[in-house]
């Protein structure tokens, strides 16, 4: 993607805020393109709705509206990327 001219930056932390409390490094993403969509990558042998969850999660903390989770460890790659929207 960056050789493609976009900006991507990876192992993103970002912190958390709830009423009067700030974490730092609550979560990290893993890569972050032109500061717009998430993509959450894993390998692992089956996707489960925790990893959906987890990517949704990523969204609403984060305020944005697009996101991808991709599991690499498979054969084929058609049946293993998921797009998510940040519905709020």
């Amino acid at each position: 993607m960056r050789s493609r001219g976009l900006d991507v930056k990876s192992q993103l932390k970002l912190s958390l805020n709830y009423k009067d409390a700030t974490w730092e490094d609550a979560y990290r993403i893993d890569l972050l393109v032109e500061d717009q969509v998430i993509i959450e990558i894993k390998s692992v042998e089956s996707l489960h709705p925790v990893h959906h969850k987890q990517l949704i999660s990523y969204l609403k903390l984060s305020g944005l509206q697009l996101g991808i989770l991709v599991n690499f460890n498979t054969d084929y790659l058609k049946g293993n990327i998921f797009r998510k929207l940040n519905s709020y």
